[in-house]
């Protein structure tokens, strides 16, 4: 695989919308962050040659979709337009063939089409191979671990299309909190209120499955950031001060994020 060949595929690829939107840059900056830590994460785990690429890969090509998701809905909300991981199997896999300006050979075509779909999805299907299983596994951890960052580096206000005053004074509701103290991740279903989705986002960390992924939200410190939420309303106040308890109470045994 040729890294830089790839680079320019993509770079060339995201020419064609609008860079001076900042839904558009922020992905642009996503997808290279969540590239690299694909490959830190993989080197972890003792990938190297050609499996250490084709887990930069993955995180490479995980969310081609979303540029054409802003173009057709202005909207990063699934629920509200399209399903951004299988648009991005559309364009790399269907008739427009995109993958073929990123990769030349298609023998890595069905693992990496396996990996995008189910990035986003609340679990990757029974019955993988072991070998796809552990890829699905590594793009989803490094995607959650560089959502936590953009959750932070971005106006939340712009990522979901919300105010400021609903951010502020909205509350968690009790089928997230419910959720949340269950210790896995939130359906989108579940989510109704703006404050609702950053819980979302911190209940990702559940779901991490290499050591190195909660190493790396550690030395970030995204998820403390995250969870010093900022609000006007006193129950929301309090429901916080319980996610951060909870959160740690979750974490106080996994030797990555003893101090």
């Amino acid at each position: 695989m040729n890294r830089e060949a790839a680079k320019q595929a993509f770079a060339e690829y995201t020419d064609h919308y609008n860079s001076s939107d900042p839904k558009i840059k922020l992905k642009i900056d996503h997808t290279y962050r969540v590239a690299g830590l694909c490959d830190r994460i993989g080197r972890s785990i003792g990938l190297s040659g050609e499996e250490l690429d084709l887990a930069w890969m993955c995180g490479l090509l995980h969310d081609i979709g979303r540029f054409e998701q802003i173009r057709r809905y202005h909207t990063f909300s699934d629920a509200d337009s399209v399903d951004h991981a299988q648009l991005s199997c559309e364009i790399l896999f269907g008739e427009e063939g995109r993958i073929r300006s990123f990769l030349p050979e298609n023998r890595w075509d069905k693992l990496l089409q396996t990996a995008v779909r189910w990035h986003s999805a609340y679990r990757i299907p029974e019955g993988l191979d072991e070998k796809t299983q552990m890829y699905c596994n590594l793009l989803r951890d490094a995607d959650k671990i560089d959502i936590l960052r953009v959750n932070l580096d971005t106006p939340m206000e712009e990522i979901y299309n919300v105010t400021t005053e609903e951010l502020r004074t909205s509350e968690v509701t009790a089928e997230v909190m419910q959720a949340f103290d269950g210790h896995h991740a939130i359906l989108r279903s579940l989510k109704k209120t703006a404050v609702d989705h950053a819980v979302g986002h911190i209940s990702l960390v559940y779901e991490l499955v290499y050591p190195e992924s909660r190493a790396i939200v550690k030395e970030q410190g995204y998820l403390d950031r995250m969870m010093d939420f900022p609000t006007d309303n006193p129950v929301t106040k309090k429901q916080f001060v319980h996610i951060r308890e909870e959160m740690n109470r979750f974490l106080e045994q996994d030797r990555n994020f003893q101090t």
